[in-house]
C-alpha cells in the first residue's frame, strides 16, 4: 500500500524491504498494572526499543490508554460526587463511539468506580454486572391487558397467583383511595392502561427485580400510580419491588416528589402492605453529570 502512494514513490526502496522484515523482539514495555492509581508526571507506559519499532506503536498505545484514562477518570468522579454509597450504572452502549469503544467503555466505567453495566457484552467478556430495566418502546408497545397473554404469576413461595392482572386492578383501586391524601400535584385522575399492561407483563416475568421506567407518559400521574399498583400486586404475592426509573424532565424535582409518594403509600397502607415503599430505590438517568448533583442526592 506504501510503495503506490504518491508521496511515497521517491523514497528509498530499501526502506519498504526494511518495514517487510521489522518485529517486536527487541522491544520492551513497562506500563503500570491496569486499575493502578498513578500519580500526576508518573509515566503509564515506558517503551524501549529501536526507534522506528518505537515510533510505530506509539500512536495504537496512545489510542488504548487516552480513550481509557478518559473513561475511567470521569466514572471516578461520578463516583467521587456520588458517594460511596450511592449505585452507579452505565448505559451508554448506544451514545458511544462505535461497538469497540462501547464495550471498551463500559469496561473502563466499571474499573473507575461503578457498579454495574447494561451492556450485556461488556458483561460476557469481562464479567462486569448487568443491570437495567425495559425501554420506552416496550412500554409503547402495549395497549393494554389485552397484550398480556398469560397473566399466571408463581408466587415467591411457589404456588400460583392464577390471575396477577386482576390483583393489579384491585390494588389500582386501592391506591385511588388514597390519592386524596397526596399532594394535589401528584393526585391523577386515570393512568395509562397500556403503560399499566407493559408494567404488570415485566413484574410477571421478572418479579424478584421489577424496577420500572415510569416516564414514557407521566411520571406523576401515570408511571409512579400504575408502577404502585403493580409494586402492591407483588407485596401481595410475596416479592419485593426494587423501585422506579426516571429518564427525562426534572430529574431532582420528580425524584424527590416520588419519594414523598412512596412514603405516603407507606404510612396510609402500613407495613402489612407497603412496607419497605418509603425506601425503594428512586434510579435518575440520562444527561447526568459529575457537576452539581450531589444537593440532589441528599435531599432524595
Amino acid at each position: 500500500y506504501l510503495r503506490n502512494e504518491s508521496f511515497a514513490r521517491s523514497m528509498d526502496s530499501a526502506f519498504f524491504e526494511h518495514l517487510a522484515k521489522l518485529d517486536c523482539s527487541q522491544l520492551k514495555i513497562l506500563s503500570q498494572l491496569e486499575g493502578s492509581v498513578v500519580f500526576p508526571r508518573v509515566p503509564l507506559i515506558r517503551v524501549e526499543g529501536p526507534l522506528l519499532v518505537a515510533q510505530l506503536i506509539e500512536t495504537p498505545l496512545l489510542t488504548l490508554v487516552n480513550y481509557a484514562s478518559l473513561v475511567a477518570t470521569n466514572a471516578a468522579r461520578h463516583r467521587i460526587m456520588a458517594g460511596d454509597s450511592a449505585t452507579l450504572l452505565e448505559f451508554g452502549l448506544r451514545r458511544a463511539q462505535g461497538t469497540d469503544g462501547g464495550v471498551s467503555g463500559s469496561r473502563y466505567a466499571f474499573l473507575g468506580g461503578f457498579d454495574g453495566t447494561s451492556n450485556l457484552e461488556a458483561g460476557r467478556q469481562f464479567g462486569i454486572p448487568c443491570k437495567g430495566t425495559h425501554a420506552h418502546s416496550y412500554v409503547q408497545s402495549f395497549m393494554g391487558f389485552q397484550d398480556i397473554s398469560d397473566p399466571r404469576l408463581q408466587n415467591a413461595d411457589g404456588s400460583w397467583c392464577q390471575n396477577f392482572v386482576t390483583v393489579v386492578k384491585e390494588q389500582l383501586e386501592t391506591l385511588a383511595g388514597i390519592k386524596e391524601q397526596l399532594p394535589e400535584g401528584i393526585r391523577w385522575v386515570e393512568t395509562n392502561k397500556g403503560e399499566l399492561a407493559a408494567f404488570t407483563s415485566y413484574a410477571i416475568a421478572f418479579p424478584s427485580s421489577f424496577l420500572a421506567l415510569v416516564d414514557t407518559y407521566d411520571v406523576l400521574r401515570s408511571g409512579l400510580p400504575n408502577f404502585l399498583a403493580v409494586s402492591l400486586a407483588l407485596r401481595q404475592c410475596g416479592y419485593q419491588p426494587l423501585g422506579i426509573r426516571i429518564d427525562s424532565g426534572d430529574l431532582s424535582y420528580l425524584s424527590i416528589q416520588a419519594r414523598k409518594t412512596m412514603r405516603t403509600v407507606e404510612e396510609a397502607l402500613g407495613d402489612a402492605r407497603a412496607g419497605g415503599f418509603a425506601s425503594l430505590g428512586v434510579t435518575a438517568s440520562n444527561d447526568i453529570h459529575e457537576i452539581g448533583r450531589a444537593s440532589c442526592r441528599e435531599r432524595v
